[in-house]
């Protein structure tokens, strides 16, 4: 347990985790294996679960549990942090805010309730969270916070996501300096990672000839795995990243370099 958690003592909060191709359930398997417990998040309760199912299939040991959440809801994310401080899961020491969803909508042709729900999933949905844990992480002595933004929050919109989605994602990168500036005191770190494109269920239905080009924009000619992203969110929560905050991991491929 190269973190020096050892297996259970600290918990792991991770939202976005019922699919097996995504970013969130990479970083709730890579948590386990790195001796957290976690605590596993998503609005589909039953994907959620059979997400857990896997982490545990892969590593018995780890104290895992699934809970559903709607991360744009301000009473359901009180909830859930409930249900997490009264279950047998040990104190919060870490949380990765992955859920999210896209936006392919054109700025022209953007609703406001497009722009509302987008901003709500990936913006509000991360300070709602954050508000709920950051205490038990002071409570607890330990705090480690990850906010999932994006490379179009770096250079705009992209193929599968514009306006909205760009704008919801460069609020995070604000959030997260923001933050991190007011929680230091506390001893609570706060980053950001910033992917390029990755190979998650974004992907599906996606046509051959789009999947070259999306390579071949990138100066690394592929796509990221979520794996990849899973470890720089798991390495931001360890003890070794203890003296970095405030900042934003770009992990592209090279697709933006500043």
């Amino acid at each position: 347990m190269s973190y020096g958690t050892g297996v259970g003592q600290r918990t792991a909060v991770v939202t976005g985790t019922s699919s097996l191709r995504g970013i969130g359930y990479q970083s709730a398997l890579r948590f386990a294996r790195e001796g957290w417990a976690v605590a596993m998040l998503d609005i589909n309760e039953a994907g959620a679960k059979e997400a857990a199912e896997a982490v545990l299939a892969e590593v018995p040991e780890a104290p895992v549990r699934a809970f559903a959440v709607d991360v744009a809801d301000e009473d359901s994310v009180a909830n859930v942090v409930r249900l997490i401080t009264e279950s047998d899961l040990p104190p919060v020491g870490a949380l990765a805010n992955i859920a999210g969803i896209p936006s392919p909508v054109a700025f022209l042709e953007l609703t406001l309730a497009e722009w509302n729900k987008v901003l709500a999933v990936n913006l509000t949905g991360s300070f709602l969270l954050a508000r709920a844990v950051v205490p038990l992480m002071i409570d607890g002595g330990y705090g480690r916070v990850v906010h999932t933004s994006s490379v179009t929050a770096q250079h705009g919109g992209g193929v599968f996501s514009k306006t909205a989605y760009a704008a919801a994602k460069a609020g995070v990168l604000g959030l997260t300096r923001a933050m991190a500036r007011e929680l230091a005191a506390e001893g609570i770190t706060v980053n950001a990672v910033a992917p390029g494109v990755v190979n998650t269920e974004i992907r599906v239905g996606t046509d051959e000839e789009t999947e070259k080009n999306l390579a071949e924009a990138v100066p690394l000619k592929r796509q990221a795995e979520p794996w990849e992203i899973a470890a720089l969110i798991c390495w931001l929560c360890s003890e070794d990243a203890a003296y970095i905050t405030g900042c934003t991991h770009s992990i592209n491929g090279g697709a933006h370099i500043a």
